[in-house]
């Protein structure tokens, strides 16, 4: 401890209050904030992503948000190198940089510095691998993945063509799995001196929480968001499209479902992926848990607990 750079992380399910706490820890400790969010990063995706407002953000500056088109490419190699060059310039200025958001691949691939390997171009194997997903479906290339990599079958989602053909394709270049690969980088030491904090609340309360937020959604008119994006060319072949109420909201418009099935969607599989985000979370070293219940809901209890942990690292 003491020859690295400093650094906070706060992460935790989907809808659980990491925004208002991590404004909160900022103003007190000198803090920046970098996003590790896969949909804030985006521009024009503001409802459906739960996007942070300028007003809201107090003065703290915050990277990594509204940065990207929605058809540029975002992956976990991009995240790492962005964040990295943030949080250059938070040191320059003598802040402190805190890493907020529930994409738990992100933070571990920043934390740990993993390796990704070459970030060649193998076009040819790409599309070769788009088409089989075109003409076979990406159930048959989750069923290629889970035969070489049972592994990250089992990680990630059918659903996810993107990251599925990635896994794939690493494959296919090295010979061995992306998940072995992954596994030997996670065993490394961390690259910085960090508090890992994981906020987390009662499961029926959580669920709760993630309900009303998609009412409130479509109450800030999400639909209409997701028709201008529509509207502006970005369709549901994009990364930035299968986020979690684009995709849903676009069946809808494109009459593939009631909008009262696609509510319905939204809600169910966003519960899903916060239990996801939990299980990640349990899996990794070195996590501070953060019960909100155990702090009786009292911010300024969280806050105190944080900084008296994060003074131990100085």
């Amino acid at each position: 401890m003491g020859s690295k750079n400093k650094l906070i992380i706060l992460t935790g399910p989907t809808a659980v209050g990491k925004t208002t706490l991590s404004i909160q820890l900022a103003k007190r400790i000198g803090g920046e904030i970098v996003s590790a969010d896969s949909m804030q990063v985006y521009k024009y995706m503001d409802i459906g992503s739960a996007k942070i407002k300028r007003e809201e953000m107090n003065g703290v500056s915050h990277h990594l948000i509204d940065v990207l088109d929605p058809d540029d490419e975002f992956h976990v190699f991009r995240f790492q190198e962005m964040a990295k060059e943030a949080i250059k310039g938070i040191y320059a200025r003598g802040h402190m940089p805190i890493i907020v958001g529930g994409t738990g691949f992100y933070i571990q691939a920043l934390l740990y510095d993993i390796a990704f390997g070459q970030e060649e171009d193998h076009n040819d194997l790409r599309e070769r691998l788009e088409r089989t997903a075109e003409e076979k479906g990406s159930a048959f290339l989750h069923a290629c993945l889970k035969e070489v990599d049972p592994d990250s079958a089992q990680a990630i989602h059918p659903n996810n063509q993107k990251r599925v053909i990635r896994a794939l394709e690493f494959y296919e270049l090295n010979g061995f799995p992306i998940s072995e690969h992954n596994k030997r980088e996670r065993e490394k030491e961390a690259a910085y001196d960090f508090c890992y904090f994981v906020l987390n609340d009662e499961r029926d309360l959580l669920y709760r929480k993630i309900d009303l937020r998609v009412d409130e959604m479509l109450e800030k008119g999400l639909v209409e968001e997701v028709r201008k994006l529509k509207e502006m060319g970005f369709s549901k072949e994009m990364v930035s499209m299968q986020g979690l109420g684009y995709k849903e909201i676009l069946s809808y418009l494109d009459g593939a479902c009631t909008l009262e099935e696609a509510v319905y969607l939204i809600k169910r599989d966003t519960r899903h992926f916060a239990k996801r985000q939990l299980t990640w979370f349990r899996r990794e070293r070195d996590v501070i848990w953060i019960e909100k219940k155990a702090f009786d809901y009292d911010n300024n209890k969280i806050l105190n607990f944080m900084i008296e942990k994060f003074d131990r690292l100085q």
